[in-house]
């Protein structure tokens, strides 16, 4: 499985499956929540209303990956993974954000997409260390198992989040 690096727009890449930085509502919010459900349009709203409509208390958890149509976007599917909330690390937060990677991995393998790219998942508003975030990502990723995926893709807000992304990656245990 090819791992690239970028600093880019999430909502104009060419994959099967952009992931979608969530919250726990699934109906859009800021940041690249917010990007994506613009970028998307009305369609996506829907299908996300829908969604929440079929879980138990109307709600995503923590940790979980939530498929649906991509709306006006490019790809063909968002998978929507609520991070955790950054407390001090002790409270289960690694466990969570791997889950939210791993999900939404085992999301893109259930629709049999070639390529799937993700965001900085909660370090944004959700206070998650840039660092620690993205060694969490990228070995929760180099230890998935393809079937389907040919290609993940970190897509990153900033040329400094990319540099952190890209020395982890060649990082030699």
């Amino acid at each position: 499985m090819d791992i690239e690096v970028i600093t880019g727009d999430i909502t104009k890449l060419e994959v099967d499956a952009i992931v979608n930085a969530a919250n726990c509502g699934l109906l859009g919010g800021g940041g690249v929540d917010g990007a994506i459900h613009y970028a998307a349009g009305k369609e996506l709203f829907e299908e996300c209303l829908k969604l929440v409509e079929g879980l138990p208390d109307h709600r995503g958890k923590t940790g979980q990956a939530y498929l649906t149509k991509a709306g006006r976007l490019p790809c063909k599917y968002v998978i929507h993974t609520p991070g955790p909330v950054y407390r001090d690390g002790q409270h289960g937060e690694p466990e969570l954000l791997a889950s939210c990677y791993e999900n939404s991995l085992r999301r893109a393998e259930e629709k049999g997409c070639a390529s799937i790219a993700f965001p900085c998942i909660s370090t944004g508003v959700y206070g998650y260390p840039k660092e620690d975030a993205a060694r969490i990502a990228v070995k929760t990723v180099q230890a998935f198992s393809p079937v389907s995926l040919q290609k993940v893709v970190f897509c990153c807000f900033s040329p400094g989040d990319e540099a952190i992304y890209k020395r982890i990656l060649n990082e030699k245990d």
